[in-house]
């Protein structure tokens, strides 16, 4: 079915939606019950980049549109959510899985379903996200089975195998910079830059323990696996993460340390220093990601009670996070380190009944996104006005003040 004909039927859905979310069945535990809502967002920009600004640096766009459903039948329940992203000429699905509950301590999730990594089940207060969402470690989706285990009244554990990543919708670009498997919601490892990897056989373990009323400690593991279809060889990386959520009254305050390695090795046989991501139809041109580094996350969000016509509360936040690579460059037969990759968001939210305001003044240093140079920054680092990477000691902040309006229903 081409993407006009499915953007039609889906329009169809969207618009009957609100019939089936007012019709829902009230439920209660383990009733059957259908719902179905979504989501309308948009886009509100004015970026500072490298280049000197003009009058379409200020824009506006539509972010997304999305339908969801969840459903229980004879104590299996569905949970899905698809995603249309105009921006981009690009849809996918963001999760869709069957789960079960074998009992009111263990449940069982089957389908794409959120890795089990880190503060959950976001790491940060803003729209943005943090760094660790830019290399797949934030919020990110696969494909397999997950179980969830309360061990005790404190103590959470999550297991969880995935064969592979979640099925990918179109790319925005022509080969070879669309990359297979780039049009998904979270990021993951691609073919490109000399490997013809994929993701293939990853396995997560991830501990929280409740060490006072509102504060949460874990610790995370992943042992990833990437397959080299040239090779036909798969080698295995790993990721952990030491995390702290804490809420102390009003008052929300995320904590994270993340270390990872990919032991990607390209079409050679030699260990990569970068490897291709990609997510939203688009990979990281050129640059890649670092195939090894340390992240640093910190977060703190703090939520006022207003009576201020439809707006029930104002969350004023700042987010920050520091990635170290390992990893070196060669320009003009000289050996450079890979720069810092650096991000900072201040920001608030509105809440206003149905409909959520971001408010954000994203800033960053060799950031993927925040950069004329869309997709470069998160390997090597930064790109001259030629595109090609180069050492900068002292790079400069770039800003884009983003408002991100989205209805929910």
């Amino acid at each position: 079915m081409k993407y006009r004909n499915i953007t039609l039927f889906f329009s169809f859905v969207f618009l009957m939606s609100g019939i089936g979310s007012s019709a829902a069945f009230a439920q209660e535990d383990n009733e059957d019950f259908l719902n179905i809502g979504g989501a309308v967002r948009y886009n509100v920009v004015s970026q500072n980049y490298e280049s000197d600004p003009t009058t379409t640096n200020t824009y506006a766009t539509w972010d997304t549109w999305r339908l969801n459903v969840a459903a229980r039948y004879s104590n299996v329940t569905l949970n899905f959510e698809y995603r249309f992203y105009p921006t981009f000429n690009t849809h996918f699905i963001h999760h869709g899985y069957l789960g079960y509950d074998f009992s009111d301590d263990l449940n069982m999730q089957l389908g794409v379903t959120q890795v089990p990594f880190g503060n959950l089940t976001y790491n940060s207060h803003s729209w943005w996200f943090l760094t660790p969402y830019y290399v797949g470690l934030e919020d990110d989706y696969n494909m397999g089975v997950k179980f969830d285990y309360n061990a005790s009244d404190r103590l959470n554990l999550k297991f969880a195998y995935f064969r592979q990543q979640e099925p990918a919708g179109p790319a925005h670009n022509e080969a070879p910079y669309s990359g297979p498997g780039a049009g998904t919601y979270s990021y993951n490892v691609i073919p490109g830059m000399g490997a013809s990897l994929r993701e293939l056989n990853q396995f997560n373990v991830r501990l929280g323990y409740m060490l006072l009323e509102g504060t949460e400690v874990g610790f995370s593991g992943q042992l990833q696996g990437l397959y080299n279809s040239v090779l036909d060889d798969t080698e295995y990386g790993h990721a952990f993460s030491a995390h702290i959520d804490s809420d102390i009254n009003n008052m929300n305050i995320k904590l994270q340390y993340t270390n990872y390695d990919y032991a990607a090795k390209d079409d050679e046989g030699n260990t990569a220093d970068r490897v291709q991501m990609g997510a939203y139809g688009d990979p990281y041109y050129g640059d890649g990601v670092a195939a090894r580094a340390n992240i640093i996350t910190a977060g703190i969000g703090y939520g006022i009670d207003v009576d201020f016509g439809p707006i029930s509360n104002i969350q004023p936040y700042i987010n920050y996070s520091l990635m170290t690579k390992d990893g070196q460059l060669e320009v003009d037969g000289q050996m450079f380190d890979f720069q810092d990759t650096h991000m900072l968001v201040p920001g608030f939210l509105i809440t206003a009944g149905n409909i959520f305001t971001y408010v954000d003044f994203a800033m960053g240093k060799n950031h993927p996104w925040l950069t004329d140079y869309f997709g470069t920054g998160l390997g090597a680092g930064h790109l001259n006005e030629a595109g090609q990477p180069v050492p900068v000691e002292d790079l400069d902040w770039n800003l884009r003040f983003n408002i991100n309006i989205g209805y929910y229903f």
